[in-house]
């Protein structure tokens, strides 16, 4: 077991509710090559795709899995209580429905989605039938600030302590750690995203416009809730490019049509120094790693 700080992070109720999707006035989008369509996003309940489904598939633009949650109150005309929302959920958090029929059931957060600023919660589809938009869901936000204490220099960001546990990470000489991962990407392919000042909420997209790049790294089957690598990355504060340096995300939400973009990666550790070590591993998932807890 590899020593973290869990016992001095601080475990507090947010709380959201359930967004609607939207629509613009000029609802197309338009790909690299000119072709323009409409498409289902983001908000919502999505009915049938969740954790474990392929990330490329359906038909739609940047697409959140299960429900997707928002906190619309103003504090002085501010949105802190979304932020904290956002900054605060860790994946794999209980997250508990508090109003409306589905009442007491529980579900854990899976990722969180910049840009849109959702958190993304993943339910039995039992429990999805009986939602509706505009149900309130409360989320123990247990996570922020945890560290593996004997590697000081690989930041841990987004993650509940019971997640990491079930991850399959090695610790191996030199102080790395092994990390189970789907799938390896190069940096050149992230897009949407990167720059930003902070990785505890949005997330980066994976762009997949270059056919080439994506047979030599088999991104085709990407899924939702994959663990991933990125080589030469850093998203220890900011995300940057970075000679050496690894980051491994979440895969949180589905394709995407649009110049830059693609399914989005949510950081959940970082080394600038190039001490995590990604080892491919197709179980590694999101779908497999709850079933664990």
């Amino acid at each position: 077991m590899i020593k973290t700080n869990k016992e001095q992070l601080v475990c507090q109720s947010v709380i959201g509710e359930i967004t609607s999707p939207g629509g613009g006035i000029n609802p197309y989008r338009i790909n690299p090559d000119g072709h323009a369509d409409i498409y289902p996003g983001v908000g919502g309940i999505t009915y049938n795709l969740r954790i474990g489904d392929l990330a490329c598939e359906k038909f739609g633009d940047h697409v959140e899995p299960g429900v997707s949650l928002s906190n619309f109150t103003l504090v002085q005309g501010q949105p802190g209580p979304n932020r904290a929302l956002n900054q605060f959920s860790c994946v794999g958090n209980v997250a508990k429905v508090v109003s409306g029929d589905a009442k007491g059931e529980t579900g854990r957060v899976t990722g969180k989605h910049g840009g849109i600023e959702h958190v993304l919660i993943d339910f039995a589809p039992k429990t999805l039938e009986k939602m509706v938009i505009g149900d309130k869901i409360q989320i123990k936000a247990y996570g922020c600030g945890l560290q593996l204490t004997d590697h000081p220099s690989i930041r841990v960001i987004n993650l509940d302590p019971a997640l990491l546990a079930v991850m399959g990470l090695k610790e191996l000489k030199g102080g790395k750690i092994q990390v189970p991962v789907t799938h390896i990407a190069p940096a050149k392919v992230m897009g949407s995203g990167i720059g930003s000042m902070h990785s505890n909420s949005g997330d980066y997209d994976i762009q997949l416009f270059d056919e080439p790049t994506v047979k030599e790294y088999g991104l085709d089957d990407l899924r939702l809730g994959d663990i991933v690598a990125i080589s030469d990355a850093d998203a220890t504060y900011g995300r940057i490019y970075k000679t050496g340096g690894v980051v491994i995300g979440i895969v949180v939400h589905a394709s995407s049509v649009i110049a830059g973009h693609g399914p989005g990666v949510m950081i959940a550790l970082s080394s600038k120094d190039g001490l995590l070590v990604p080892k491919i591993n197709a179980k590694a998932n999101l779908k497999k790693h709850f079933a664990a807890q």
